[in-house]
């Protein structure tokens, strides 16, 4: 979303200079994330309608003397609210972090500043106070609103259990000098636990979304390493030492890139409490240095060993670069990604089509079929780069969905149309089809319904949609082939239908 510029009414001459760095100060918090700041609660869902909100000091066209000592205080008061206001609002952690105790302790040491502010009971020094107040008063509400949010707890216990998983199976092995226990289990484990991280909701709030992007960074991470050792173990390496001098100086690169690999685990789950990613970083450089001095000319097997080994180590030092990424916006905030907006626009486009669709229907014309547009867009879809992030993943399953109903509503109206049942047709046979025009009614009412789970017409939909599988099991094909396919074809696409009612209606934000 572009950032909006506001203007700023002019202020008196004699305090322009003062007016204005008081202004710029207050405007750092205004201005963040491209909204007004909104003393704690959500930060970016401000609107258009929201009034601009100005500093006392430019509300008056003759402000109070800025050279006044306690409003000179309030200046430096604010100056340190306007340094710290962008490091609360990006805080991701936790109360018993060392980073929330110092913002707390800041902003409660500013309060106290603030509140010890003496003025003279002057109405126009004690509105200043008051606004000064209610800005640190702000910031730490929002912090603690943040740090025991529900969903900042679910992201924590989470991340919890995949450090439980990763160390009982990885590190603490290797770190007894052991094998680590790497299996499907585990790796199935793994995944349920980003899809689950996927699910969180962070109400647009910046500090989650941060929060929820860093928990899966590493998780997905560790999966990358884990995927990358379980294909090492197929390889018949290392290669005997008799082949040529070289190779046991690569055998011994390769001991300490194994071990380097359990440290990489235990820095991504923060499982290690003196290894740092500069550390592990430049150990590995150090392997690259070393393999890239070895004289392997003339022997192919060799260079082909060497060449492995250097990339196991590249594609553990791809991952070194985790600790600052989580601060840029434009890698949490997937609003601004460039795959998510594609994805949108495809969106955009399937609403603009399903709109069409329905308005023919609704007045009995079928001639409207977009249907090879809409399979353009999945191809399209299938193109976009998700860039091994989960969040993407699922933004695109989900539009994908949404394409396919789509599909499938056209494909059975237009079976319903044509359809010229025979006298001899089972009765089964029939009560199926009957079942099916039932569904077709319904999913066109699905792909237009934009309400919540709450909704009265949501709950109807819902236990219409349940009644015909009931119909559908109570169905007898009496042995009949036909019957028995058409039925599962038919439950089959009304569990579909519920499913995608359940997507459209389950909030999931990326």
């Amino acid at each position: 979303m572009p950032l909006s510029s506001r203007s700023r009414p002019a202020v008196a001459d004699g305090n322009r200079h003062s007016s204005k760095m008081c202004a710029n100060v207050f405007g750092v918090l205004k201005s963040l994330f491209g909204k007004p700041f909104d003393g704690g609660k959500r930060m970016d869902h401000g609107g258009p309608q929201q009034q601009q909100q100005q500093h006392p000091m430019e509300q008056q066209q003759q402000p109070y003397n800025a050279q006044h000592p306690a409003m000179m205080r309030l200046y430096e008061v604010q100056r340190e609210v306007a340094s710290l206001g962008p490091q609360v609002c990006t805080f991701s952690g936790l109360q018993n972090d060392r980073d929330y105790k110092r913002l707390e302790r800041e902003l409660t040491r500013l309060l106290l500043e603030v509140d010890q502010v003496d003025t003279e009971g002057k109405p126009e020094l004690q509105g200043a106070r008051k606004r000064a107040a209610q800005e640190v008063e702000g910031l730490l509400r929002y912090l603690e609103e943040n740090a025991t949010h529900p969903s900042r707890q679910v992201i924590e216990e989470l991340s919890v259990e995949a450090r439980r998983l990763v160390d009982e199976l990885i590190v603490a092995p290797q770190r007894s000098g052991g094998v680590a226990e790497i299996n499907d289990e585990l790796v199935d484990a793994l995944q349920v636990l980003v899809l689950r991280l996927t699910q969180v909701k962070t109400e647009g709030r910046v500090p989650l979304r941060k929060a929820r992007y860093r928990a899966l960074t590493r998780l997905c991470a560790v999966q990358d390493v884990i995927e990358g050792r379980t294909q090492e173990q197929t390889l018949s390496l290392p290669l005997s030492g008799e082949t040529h001098e070289a190779v046991n100086r690569i055998n011994q690169v390769m001991v300490k890139v194994s071990v380097a690999r359990g440290q990489l685990v235990a820095l991504l789950m923060g499982l290690s409490g003196r290894d740092s990613c500069a550390h592990l970083s430049r150990i590995l450089t150090e392997m690259q240095v070393e393999l890239d001095a070895l004289d392997v000319s003339g022997n192919g097997a060799i260079r082909n060993y060497r060449k492995q080994v250097v990339e196991e180590i590249n594609g553990l030092l791809k991952h070194l670069d985790l600790e600052g990424e989580g601060d840029d916006t434009r890698r949490y905030d997937l609003g601004q990604n460039n795959s998510i907006r594609e994805i949108e626009s495809v969106r955009a486009h399937v609403s603009h089509l399903r709109e069409g669709i329905l308005r023919h229907c609704a007045m009995g014309d079928l001639s409207f079929r977009p249907k090879a547009e809409l399979q353009s867009l999945l191809t399209h879809l299938d193109q976009v780069d998700t860039a091994k992030n989960p969040c993407i993943r699922e933004a695109r399953r989900r539009a994908v969905v949404e394409v396919q109903a789509a599909i499938t509503f056209l494909d059975l109206r237009e079976a319903l149309a044509r359809r010229q049942p025979g006298p001899s047709e089972h009765p089964a046979h029939r009560a199926v089809w009957q079942v099916l025009g039932s569904l077709s009614d319904l999913q066109a009412q699905v792909l237009g319904f934009d309400g919540k789970r709450i909704d009265k017409s949501y709950m109807i939909l819902e236990e219409l949609l349940t009644k015909q599988l009931l119909k559908l099991d109570a169905v007898d094909p009496q042995g009949d082939e036909s019957t028995k396919v058409a039925r599962k074809q038919a439950v089959k696409f009304a569990q579909n239908i519920l499913n995608y009612l359940d997507m459209k209606t389950d909030e999931w934000e990326y």
